[in-house]
């Protein structure tokens, strides 16, 4: 139960949040977990065989990726499936916070190992892959017994598992007759998908997709008709709900962007194969404009995407083993698969193992552009990003006006990262640091976040925003105010903040790329650009140490332009004079 001091925030979290995932969460923590308990009570350890004896020929590939297949194959690393928590308790019963960061364990869990030996069984028979992911999955089966341990207690989690199996079937040519280990799997899998319906729909982000395309390919694996519709129907209804018509997902990350994109086109890619009936409309131009809206925010060079919200660095079903940094091959499978084009890589391996042709290029990103919460901006070989409102769905993080700006592959101005969703006590820190206003190019009041926090993921007193022809604004709950607009002069880009209210200092921050930045007079210069800040008021500025998370669980330093000014003032103004280009 809440505190006396922080029911006002939760009835504040609540009013905000809506009726509808607040009661389903209520229903989750109430009723319905001695339902979820039956469901979910003990079932024998499936036993093999899991997968076919035999691999198919493998289709025609670079010699290189090929190369680095059968590398990667051979250098999985020995399995540790719990990490610090206790195998055998009832998931459901589990503390996932206490032992430590659940997150890695869940990712090492996901079976990313299937469809990789599964291409290197194709490539090399001979080698004894389909013989090591086979005792992989016999030994996953021991060590967690069904609905017991860390592995089973997120129903999301058991849908990537189950996508996984299922790609990997796919992959073998065994989706239609699967072994009878892996019709145990995957139901056990959509048990545990079915248990807890009410806590993915409530979260109003990935849970709520992945766990609809997971049920659904699991009933189409099981040739289990009513599985199948009760997923595909689940998964119609959170995208018509979470994917705005414009491409904008509700949950606003890059990376679970990502991730959406990629278990839509994994299930996609299995229901074609198994004919079955397409998602009603709107879902297809749903996930079509979510393909271009990634597209847009990838760099076209080298995949990388801003770090825009929460990062767990997953690369999910990542046949081409582009990684985490490259989201490429993501953009260019889910573009051939939804919009019948191609992102640009027309040799993209991954689309090699599934068959699918390349079509005409999607067109290029317009020099400006507007979705739900993001806005964009193309100029001579540099292009911004800047996070707007309204907030339609609860943020992640307190990151509005934040502003990225990348000079082609730089990423210049850059959010300061993730860190960990709970990481270590000597690190106890990263989260609400990351979260935070202050690890963002955008302006903080008073050395507080831009709306209040009451836990890990969710904030209250979410300010009044919304966006501007040329940028964006706030009101926040103190009636701080905020504007922001951005225009871009060739190699020049001018940035006017406007603020108000009632407040004693304002910070504006600008987080840089490493480089030789040394203090100049009103600001910073280094090889990259130069970056002068003034204001209607004194003002302080200063290069600064700070932090950045560049990946999932890692921190390392960071130089921050700090400009402090107190009020009264009206206008900051700064201008970033990029290098000239090569």
């Amino acid at each position: 139960m809440p505190s006396l001091s922080t029911l006002p925030l939760v009835l504040d979290a609540a009013r905000r949040l809506g009726p509808r995932p607040v009661l389903l969460a209520a229903w989750h923590r109430g009723p319905a977990r001695p339902l979820a308990r039956t469901r979910l009570r003990d079932a024998a350890v499936p036993a093999g065989p899991f997968l076919p004896g035999r691999a198919p020929a493998a289709p025609a590939l670079p010699e290189a990726h090929r190369a680095a297949v059968l590398a990667r194959a051979v250098a999985l690393p020995a399995p540790d499936w719990h990490g610090p928590f206790a195998p055998r308790p009832f998931a459901l019963d589990l503390d996932l916070f206490r032992p430590g960061d659940v997150r890695p364990v869940w990712e090492r869990n996901r079976w990313a190992e299937l469809p990789l030996l599964a291409q290197a069984a194709r490539l090399d028979p001979a080698a004894g892959h389909l013989a090591r992911a086979e005792a992989l999955l016999a030994d996953w089966a021991a060590a967690n017994p069904p609905f017991h341990g860390p592995n089973w207690a997120c129903g999301q989690e058991a849908a990537l598992r189950a996508l996984h199996l299922g790609l990997a079937l796919a992959l073998l040519g065994a989706t239609r007759s699967p072994p009878a280990g892996a019709r145990a799997l995957l139901a056990l899998h959509a048990r545990r998908i079915a248990a807890t319906p009410a806590y993915a729909s409530a979260q109003d982000n990935n849970h709520a997709v992945s766990e609809a395309a997971g049920l659904l390919a699991c009933g189409l694996l099981l040739a289990d008709r009513v599985l199948a519709r009760q997923g595909a129907g689940r998964l119609a209804a959170a995208l018509r709900r979470l994917v705005a018509p414009d491409g904008a997902f509700a949950q606003l990350s890059t990376g679970y962007h990502r991730l959406l994109l990629d278990v839509l086109a994994v299930t996609e890619w299995l229901r074609r194969g198994l004919d079955g009936p397409p998602l009603p409309a709107p879902a297809p131009t749903r996930a079509a404009a979510a393909t271009r809206w990634l597209h847009r925010l990838a760099e076209p060079l080298t995949g990388a995407l801003p770090r825009l919200g929460h990062q767990d660095g997953s690369a999910f079903a990542d046949l081409a083993l582009a990684g985490p940094e490259d989201a490429r091959a993501s953009v260019e499978r889910a573009a051939r698969l939804f919009c019948g084009n191609s992102a640009g890589l027309a040799a993209e391996p991954g689309c090699a193992w599934l068959g699918l042709p390349a079509g005409p290029a999607l067109p290029p990103p317009p020099p400006a552009w507007m979705s739900e919460g993001v806005q964009g901006w193309q100029v001579d070989g540099a292009r911004a990003l800047l996070r707007t409102g309204p907030l339609r769905f609860r943020p992640g993080q307190a990151d509005l006006l934040h502003l990225d700006l990348w000079d082609g592959p730089l990423a210049l101005l850059r959010d300061g990262g993730t860190g960990a969703y709970n990481p270590p006590a000597e690190a106890g820190w990263w989260h609400a640091h990351f979260t935070g206003t202050t690890a963002h190019n955008t302006i903080a009041f008073d050395d507080e976040d831009q709306m209040p926090r009451l836990s890990r993921f969710l904030f209250a007193r979410w300010p009044e925003c919304g966006p501007l022809p040329d940028g964006a604004w706030l009101r926040d709950w103190r009636g701080r105010r905020h504007a922001r607009r951005v225009r871009a002069e060739g190699r020049r880009w001018v940035v006017e903040d406007r603020v108000g209210g009632p407040f004693r200092e304002a910070v504006l921050r600008w987080r840089l790329c490493p480089g030789d930045w040394r203090a100049v007079p009103g600001g910073v210069a280094g090889p990259a650009a130069r970056i002068e800040v003034a204001a209607d008021a004194p003002l302080s500025c200063a290069l600064e140490p700070g932090w950045e998370s560049p990946a999932y669980g890692s921190v390392v330093p960071a130089p921050v332009l700090t400009a402090r000014v107190r009020a009264p003032v009206r206008c900051l103004t700064t201008v970033i004079t990029l290098a000239h280009q090569s």
